[in-house]
């Protein structure tokens, strides 16, 4: 049986990954096989184009270049990491995948959305999560969060607009994608672990608590 694919994406700041890191220990503790990994740098080719991303550096990059650089990762990463565990039966927690490409470079930089659409579908060979879960956050706090009250790297630096059209993609995205995506509101961490646990229960009929889960046939 082949593995869930689950995607977290979200604004700076918006504790996605920690409530991976949450929903990885649930799964653990319950006896599901999970992967968890991340965009970019879920390989070691990703690891150095991760570097090259979000590194602060004083040369402008070209939005254009930005772009072939996460695909680039993601080709890799597809390839690499994701399909080969899916097909093994585990289940994949991919910490940002194709929806924040669109959302940073077409949003977010301006790029043509037919061109980064069609560059997802080629790096990615089509793959679609089964469930992308959009975690809510204030923009600005979430940038205090992130940045730790220092700059911040690359992408976190850049200005509040910037990242306002990031969100605006990103809603727009789940707007038009209702199937696919869960939005998950603002709370504590208590709180949002357990919307995003009620949400892959229902999804895909994983039952139990946090220490006993099992899939129903």
């Amino acid at each position: 049986m082949q593995g869930r694919f689950i995607t977290f994406e979200g604004p700076e700041g918006s504790g996605k990954s920690t409530q991976l890191g949450l929903l990885r220990e649930w799964m653990e503790s319950a006896g599901l096989r999970v992967r968890a990994t991340r965009e970019p740098g879920g390989t070691q080719l990703g690891a150095g184009i991760r570097e090259i991303l979000l590194a602060p550096r004083r040369e402008e990059v070209s939005p254009l270049a930005e772009l072939f650089l996460y695909e680039a990762d993601r080709i890799q990463h597809t390839a690499q990491v994701i399909r080969p565990a899916l097909e093994a039966g585990e289940h994949v927690l991919c910490d940002r995948f194709f929806d924040s490409t669109t959302a940073y470079q077409a949003f977010g930089r301006g790029l043509p959305l037919a061109l980064v659409e069609e560059l997802n579908l080629q790096a990615t060979g089509g793959l679609l999560p089964g469930m992308t879960l959009l975690f809510e956050t204030p923009i600005e706090e979430g940038l205090r969060r992130a940045r730790g009250g220092n700059r911040g790297d690359r992408l976190e630096e850049e200005s509040l607009a910037f990242h306002e059209r990031v969100w605006a993609g990103f809603s727009e995205l789940a707007r038009k994608e209702p199937g696919r995506f869960r939005l998950i509101p603002v709370g504590t961490i208590e709180e949002v672990h357990a919307r995003v646990l009620e949400a892959v229960t229902k999804e895909f009929g994983w039952v139990g608590n946090s220490f006993r889960a099992k899939t129903r046939p």
